[in-house]
């Protein structure tokens, strides 16, 4: 996945999110599972384009 396709899908998640827990509350199940999506979204591209980029 690209770089701009994962900010554009990261995007996207997090606006599904936060419209799930409008509707349902922050602690819903289903704002829990989009909550973990996002981050997992997230820590994907930290992995792929952060952390490369990084040097130590």
């Amino acid at each position: 996945m690209n770089k701009d396709m994962l900010l554009s899908a990261i995007e996207e998640k997090r606006t599904e999110l936060l419209n799930i827990a409008f509707d349902n509350g922050l602690t819903s199940p289903l704002a829990i599972e989009y909550s973990q999506e996002l981050d997992r979204l997230l820590n994907l591209y930290e992995d792929l384009h952060i952390r490369k980029t990084k040097k130590y």
